[in-house]
C-alpha cells in the first residue's frame, strides 16, 4: 500500500529534521509536510478502495468456500445415508435367504419323511401279499404231496 510508503517519507523528515535545543521539538519545513499530507490524500482513496476491494474479495471466497464445505458434507451426509441403506437392503436380502433356506431344508425333510413312510408302507403292503402268496403255495403243495 503507498500510504505506508508515504508515512514513511514523513518519518524520515520528521528524523532528519533540526531540533530545537531543550525542548524535544524540531522544525520541519512547512512547505514539505503539506505536500506529504497532500499526497497521502491523493493516495488514501486508491489504498481505501483497494483495502475494501480485499476485504470483499476475501469474504466472497470464504462464503464460497463455506457452500463448498456444505456442499461435500451433505453429499458425504447422503452418500453415507445410501450406503447404510443397502447395508439394511443386503441384510434383509440374506436374513430372507436364510428363512427360505430354512424353509426348503424343513420341507425336504417332510418329504423325505413322508416318502420313507410311503415306502415302507407298500413294502409292507408287498410283505402281507408276498406272505399270503407264500401261504397259498404252501397249502397248494402240501394238498399235492
Amino acid at each position: 500500500m503507498e500510504i505506508l510508503t508515504i508515512l514513511e517519507t514523513l518519518e524520515e523528515l520528521v528524523e532528519r529534521s533540526a531540533s530545537v535545543p531543550f525542548s524535544g521539538k524540531c522544525l520541519i519545513d512547512r512547505e514539505e509536510v503539506f505536500e506529504i499530507i497532500k499526497e497521502m490524500r491523493i493516495k488514501l482513496p486508491d489504498d481505501i478502495k483497494q483495502a475494501k476491494w480485499v476485504k470483499e474479495e476475501r469474504q466472497r471466497i470464504l462464503l464460497e468456500a463455506q457452500k463448498e464445505a456444505n456442499g461435500i458434507l451433505k453429499d458425504a451426509e447422503n452418500k453415507i445415508a445410501s450406503l447404510v441403506d443397502e447395508h439394511e437392503i443386503t441384510k434383509k436380502a440374506y436374513e430372507q435367504a436364510n428363512e427360505i433356506i430354512a424353509g426348503a431344508q424343513k420341507n425336504a425333510r417332510e418329504i423325505r419323511l413322508g416318502a420313507r413312510e410311503y415306502a415302507d408302507s407298500v413294502l409292507n403292503k408287498v410283505e402281507e401279499i408276498l406272505t399270503d402268496a407264500t401261504d397259498v403255495i404252501r397249502t397248494n403243495r402240501a394238498e399235492l404231496k
